[in-house]
């Protein structure tokens, strides 16, 4: 069974012209913040044409910072994610609680720095769908993601062969590789790292990231093919 490929998620997207260039170069998953204090955030009404657009096209994940129910269901009504991603301080208990209100797949933002992190983590394992390891913001900071720094990926070296995970913080068209061959995450998150400025996409970034990152993970998966041991024929159909 050949291994499943690297998913590519582009976050904060928030205009047309960088979601169709996102599309174009084959993005699995396009994330919509709703979150005012980002550089990133796009109201509902604009949030749902986009969605509109990717909807059929690329999995449509709606970000979200300690929500309350009504602004989640206000959220689910506008954009119908194929997604919620929640990047706050939000408990194994809220995340199941949203993931049986909403009836949608759940990916739970963790801030690492630390093994420490990586422990409490773990109690989000078998509650959220995916889990999303992203840098730890400074104490005090106003964004709890898409800071653009990225934390020590040896924490979690090879972790991807074994647990599937989503790896974001600090990757850029020209950090990806390093961090996937590090890391073996079966799944990419970019925001800042393919913008002009904070906020503003980059497409020739996104492409470049999109083209890097399959590439990587190619070679990867080339090569632990050609270190397995190779099965007879004969012995495969004894």
């Amino acid at each position: 069974m050949s291994p499943a490929p690297t998913l590519v998620k582009i976050c904060g997207l928030s205009t047309a012209e960088t979601l169709e260039a996102s599309l174009a170069v084959g993005v699995d998953l396009i994330g919509l913040v709703h979150f005012p204090k980002s550089p990133r955030h796009v109201d509902l009404a604009h949030g749902a044409a986009l969605s509109r657009q990717a909807r059929g096209r690329a999995e449509r994940v709606a970000l979200l910072v300690d929500p309350d129910d009504a602004l989640v269901e206000a959220v689910i009504a506008a954009l119908d994610p194929d997604w919620l991603q929640l990047h706050g301080a939000e408990s194994p208990e809220r995340v199941a609680a949203l993931r049986l209100r909403t009836g949608r797949p759940v990916m739970k933002a963790l801030g690492i720095a630390t093994v420490d992190d990586l422990v409490r983590a773990a109690r989000y394992a078998g509650v959220a769908d995916r889990l999303l390891f992203d840098a730890k913001p400074a104490p005090g900071a106003v964004l709890p993601g898409g800071n653009g720094h990225a934390f020590d990926w040896s924490l979690l070296e090879g972790r991807g062969r074994d647990d599937p995970f989503m790896l974001s913080g600090g990757l850029t068209p020209e950090t990806v590789a390093e961090a996937l061959a590090v890391t073996a995450a079966q799944a990419v998150d970019v925001s800042s790292g393919v913008e002009s400025s904070p906020g503003r996409k980059d497409p020739d970034r996104i492409a470049a990231f999109v083209a890097v990152a399959r590439a990587t993970a190619g070679s990867i998966k080339a090569a632990k093919a050609a270190s397995e041991p190779q099965i007879a024929p004969e012995a495969r159909r004894a």
